[in-house]
Formats: C-alpha cells, structure tokens, sequence
C-alpha cells in the first residue's frame, strides 16, 4: 500500500478504533493541559525512581510541548529531587545563517525557551550541573553521540511529532534511521508550520531553515522513546501525523514511522485522536 492510501485508511478510523488498535502503544488525555501534566509527571518520576535506585537519570528532552516545564520545575523542587545524577540533552536547536546556534536572547531559541520555563525555575538546592544540561549547537554536535555513549546511553527520550514526522529535527531524507547528530536544513513543511505556530505572523522570509539536532540514530538507541501528539492550535495539523506514528509502515518520509522496533508510547488528547473534518 503506498502512503496515500495508508493515511486515507488511517484517518478513516473513529477515535475508538484508533484506542483498540493501538492497545497500550496509546496514552489519552483529554485535554492539552492534561497532557502537560502527563508529561511533567512522567519525566519527575523517572528522576525521583532513578534517585531512590541509585542509579543516573539520562533523557533526551524536547522543547516543543513546552506546556510541562513550568509544571516539572515546580514538582521538581516540591519534591526536592536531586538532579546531581541527571544528564539533560535537549533535542535541537535554530541555527543562524552564521552557522551557529540561535543566541540565547533569540525569541525562537529553544535553549533560551528552555531557560526561562524550566531551568531558572529550578531551586539551587537541586545541584543541578550545568555541564549535565546539553543544547545542540556548533561547538558539540560532532561530538554528541559520543558523549551520550560515555555516560551508558539514553533511559528514555522525550519529544513531540513533526508535521512530517520528525523528530528532534530529523527531517525526511534517505536513511535517516541512521543518520547521527548532524545539522540540517528544514523542509518547507516544518518551516511553514512552525512560521505558523512560533508567533512571529507566519514571517516564512525571516525564519531559521536549518538547525542542529540529535539524530534519529540516537533516540532509536534510548531504551524506552515516550512521544507526545498533539495540535496545540485551532489547526488539525497532528491528527494525520498521530495515526502514522502509531500505525505506519516504517519509511523515511516520516521518520517517526521508524519507532516500530523500540519501546515506545504515544500521548495525545481527545482533540488530536478525532479524525480530520475532511477525508481525502
């Protein structure tokens, strides 16, 4: 079956069938709020499990939901929770026309996104190591994989779903299963997207086309991969996206079809999980 029969038989399906086709692969919420919380929730547990095993915390993190960070920091320093242990690699990151990362200050930087929802948040009395926190750019990501393999791997990665399946910015290229951390240039689907969603009034002229990012072949490497669907807007843009990450056949047009081998769920709301208004 080629893809476009794949997905016109994907969004076909009623929500329903949608939940008992995927068995535990699926996790709903109903509501965008109660998928920030599921998220913050799961990420505080997975710190707080880890701490009371004795044992190191090693995630990859997305920015993009960015809805749980407020809701993380503050469960984070409710519980006290030392993050001594924890390494933090932050999926991707904007890259200027200069080559280098977006400054901090930028308004469409995700480490500076990152900084004021989540890290600043963060009591001292955390310990957290700023050397543990990691944000692809121009001056480590050749070195990236590495790095991850030096510290025992990734426990679990964090991310949402591209329009074309991305994930971190691992856009649709010849076998982008493999493909290490590396920059990229971002297609005019991600682009237009997020030029939509960013709050700069669909500016495509002046937004970043490419950006640095931790490779598919890492995060496929993470023992468990915990996604999360979701349309964020008043645009059914994720519902289609969502039915190909649970159900379609592996292939580089949309990487996240390439999860199929891994321990993974998807989380998404009742918003996203309904069928798209138009059946083409």
């Amino acid at each position: 079956m080629n893809r476009k029969d794949e997905i016109r038989q994907f969004n076909q399906l009623s929500p329903q069938q949608v939940i008992d086709a995927a068995g535990q692969r699926l996790v709903v919420c109903d509501t965008i709020a109660d998928l920030h919380r599921h998220l913050a929730e799961s990420i505080h547990r997975e710190i707080r499990d880890n701490n009371r095993a004795g044992n190191p915390t090693r995630l990859i993190l997305p920015v993009g939901p960015t809805g749980h960070y407020p809701i993380l920091a503050r469960l984070l320093n409710d519980s006290r929770a030392s993050l001594t242990n924890c390494h933090f690699f932050f999926m991707d990151e904007y890259c200027g026309e200069d080559g280098a990362a977006l400054p901090r200050s930028h308004p469409l930087s995700f480490r500076g996104i990152a900084q004021a929802l989540f890290l600043d948040a963060l009591s001292p009395e955390l310990a957290l190591n700023p050397t543990q926190v990691i944000f692809p750019d121009q001056t480590n990501i050749d070195a990236l994989p590495a790095l991850i393999d030096g510290i025992g791997g990734i426990d679990a990665c964090y991310g949402g779903i591209g329009i074309h399946g991305h994930i971190a910015f691992n856009e649709p290229e010849s076998g982008v299963s493999q493909l290490p951390s590396r920059v990229v240039r971002l297609n005019d689907f991600t682009v237009t997207i997020n030029a939509i969603r960013a709050g700069v009034g669909g500016n495509l002229a002046g937004f970043p086309r490419h950006a640095y990012t931790i490779g598919m072949k890492e995060i496929l490497a993470a023992r468990r991969i915990r996604l999360y669907c979701r349309n964020g807007i008043n645009l059914d843009w994720a519902n289609t996206v969502l039915r190909l990450a649970l159900f379609g056949a592996p292939g580089d047009d949309y990487p996240v079809t390439h999860i199929r081998d891994c321990d993974y769920v998807i989380t998404t709301d009742r918003d996203t999980l309904q069928s798209p208004r138009h059946l083409l």
